[in-house]
């Protein structure tokens, strides 16, 4: 099935930011942080880089149970980081170990090669051009730095995207299944990923599918 790109890069609607907030990902947000962990073999501690946090549900989970992390969370959505302001106000501890940035891929600001973890959960479709996150991660990430990168996989048919809808999103709001559907249209597959990865000579990173609707790439840098 061929792949449509989403209609908006951000999502910066007030509306639909606080429908995708509130929305129930836990499933999905313990397997990216499983992934996280095992990654770095459950021992996460120095500078990590979360990009495309949305309301901060990574950080905050990350953060709560690695008390030696010290976050940088990017989005590009001001909505959202609003949502992740009004829950990191409610925690001042937790605020002084996460710090948010409302920012666009490609940022200069964030590619001095200092991190010890790079992450990512839902971000890659969402990009125009996916070059912008593997040059992004390449920047970023200190020589050995843990990688994980997360997001939906391209069904192979409409059928298979309408039953995903119906099997996860039956219950959300209209919104949500409405971007659900569109993101299933506009992620990458799992070949289209080692493609990518090759192009950006980040041959240490791998990709597999890791649900029945996600890929992940993990790896190190160097």
């Amino acid at each position: 099935m061929q792949r449509i790109p989403e209609p908006d890069e951000l999502m910066d609607d007030a509306a639909q930011a606080m429908a995708y907030a509130a929305a129930d990902f836990s499933e999905a947000n313990s397997l990216f942080v499983e992934l996280v962990e095992q990654q770095a073999d459950g021992a996460l501690h120095g500078a990590l880089l979360d990009l495309g946090c949305g309301p901060a549900d990574i950080p905050i989970l990350l953060a709560q149970r690695h008390a030696g992390l010290q976050i940088d969370a990017v989005d590009g959505a001001a909505a959202m980081l609003d949502l992740a302001r009004e829950r990191l106000a409610r925690d001042p501890d937790m605020a002084q170990r996460i710090h948010l940035r409302c920012d666009y891929l490609p940022c200069e600001a964030l590619a001095h090669g200092g991190y010890a973890h790079v992450v990512s959960n839902s971000l890659l479709h969402h990009l125009a051009d996916p070059r912008v996150m593997w040059q992004t991660v390449a920047q970023c990430a200190a020589d050995g730095a843990n990688v994980v990168v997360m997001d939906l996989a391209r069904p192979l048919s409409v059928v298979a995207v309408d039953g995903l809808v119906e099997t996860y999103a039956l219950n959300e709001a209209d919104v949500l299944r409405r971007d659900f559907r569109n993101s299933l249209f506009a992620a990458y597959t799992v070949d289209e990923v080692a493609a990518q990865l090759a192009a950006a000579g980040l041959d240490s990173l791998d990709v597999r599918m890791v649900s029945d609707r996600h890929l992940a790439v993990c790896g190190r840098i160097g």
